[in-house]
C-alpha cells in the first residue's frame, strides 16, 4: 500500500464529545503510523488548545491550526513553517468600533499569542473568565500581527458587523461563523482554508493529493475533504458535509468512529 498523509480534525472527529481522545484512537493512530504512513492534525483549534493532544498521541511532526493559516512543528524548526496573518492596526480598528458593530468579546491570537479585550462572564467558546494584566488588548501589549480574531457578537448587530467587515476588509479577510448558540465569529486571512494546510503537508511529505485521506465533521472541514483523495466524514458531522465526503464513518465520534474505520481500511 502505497503511503498515506491521513489529516484528523479534532472537536467532533478525533476528540469524543467530552473533547477527549480515547485510548483506542491514540492506540489506533500509532499502529497506523506503525505501518508508515503519517498521521497530521488539522484543526481549527488555536496552538494552545492543541497541544496536549498532539502530545497525548505521541506526534512529533507539523500540526495545522487555525483552519489553516498557521503550520508549525511544536517539536522542531520546520523549513515548510508558514503563517497567514491580519494586520495589527485592523484589531484596533475593529474594536474602535465596538460598540456600534455589536462586539461582545474578541480573541486576538497567534502561535504563541493570546490576549481579549475583557474577561467573559461565563465560559463561552474558549474565551477566557480571567485575565492576567499583560493578556488585555492594549497598544503595549499587543506587538506582533495576529493570526486569528475570533468574536461575539450581539445577533442584532451581526448583519452590520459582516457589512464592516465586507466594506472595509472584504479584499483581506474572511468571516467563518461557528454556528451553534453563542453567534461567534472567526475573522482569518482571505481564502485560506485547510486545504492550505493540506496543500503544504502534500509537498512536504511528497505524497500525492490520491494518497491523502482526510477526516471531518463540520463545514470548515469542507475543502480539506474535497481535496483529499479519500474525504470521510463523521456519522456525527453535518449533513452538508456528509453528502460531498466519499466515505462516511459507520460510528460517530462518541463511538471511536475515527478509529474504527481506520482499523477496518488499514486491516489492524
Amino acid at each position: 500500500m502505497d503511503k498515506k498523509l491521513i489529516a484528523i480534525d479534532l472537536d467532533g472527529t478525533t476528540l469524543n464529545n467530552n473533547s477527549e481522545v480515547s485510548q483506542k484512537t491514540v492506540n489506533t493512530l500509532n499502529k497506523v503510523m506503525d505501518l508508515g504512513h503519517v498521521v497530521n492534525i488539522v484543526t481549527g483549534r488555536p496552538p494552545r488548545l492543541v497541544t496536549d493532544i498532539y502530545n497525548e498521541i505521541g506526534l512529533d511532526n507539523p500540526l495545522i491550526s487555525f483552519n489553516g493559516s498557521l503550520g508549525y512543528n511544536p517539536l522542531a524548526k520546520w523549513n515548510h513553517a508558514y503563517e497567514y496573518n491580519i494586520e495589527r492596526d485592523v484589531v484596533f480598528d475593529i474594536l474602535s468600533h465596538a460598540d456600534e458593530l455589536g462586539i461582545n468579546l474578541m480573541a486576538v491570537e497567534g502561535k504563541k499569542l493570546f490576549l481579549a479585550n475583557h474577561e467573559a462572564n461565563n465560559e463561552i467558546g474558549f474565551f477566557p473568565t480571567h485575565l492576567a494584566p499583560e493578556e488585555f488588548v492594549t497598544e503595549e501589549n499587543l506587538t506582533e500581527d495576529p493570526v486569528c480574531l475570533t468574536l461575539q457578537i450581539n445577533p442584532d448587530k451581526m448583519n452590520k458587523f459582516v457589512d464592516y467587515i465586507n466594506d472595509n476588509y472584504g479584499d483581506t479577510l474572511q468571516i467563518s461563523p461557528w454556528g451553534g448558540p453563542d453567534s461567534i465569529v472567526e475573522l482569518a486571512a482571505k481564502d485560506i482554508s485547510k486545504k492550505t494546510g493540506l496543500e503544504v503537508l502534500s509537498d512536504y511529505y511528497g505524497i500525492s493529493q490520491e494518497n491523502i485521506i482526510a477526516f471531518g465533521d463540520e463545514f470548515n472541514d469542507e475543502t480539506m475533504l474535497k481535496y483529499a483523495g479519500l474525504g470521510v466524514a463523521m456519522k456525527n458531522g453535518q449533513p452538508k458535509i456528509k453528502a460531498l465526503a466519499d466515505d462516511i464513518t459507520e460510528y460517530d465520534n462518541d463511538q471511536n468512529g475515527l478509529a474504527r474505520y481506520l482499523e477496518e481500511y488499514f486491516e489492524i
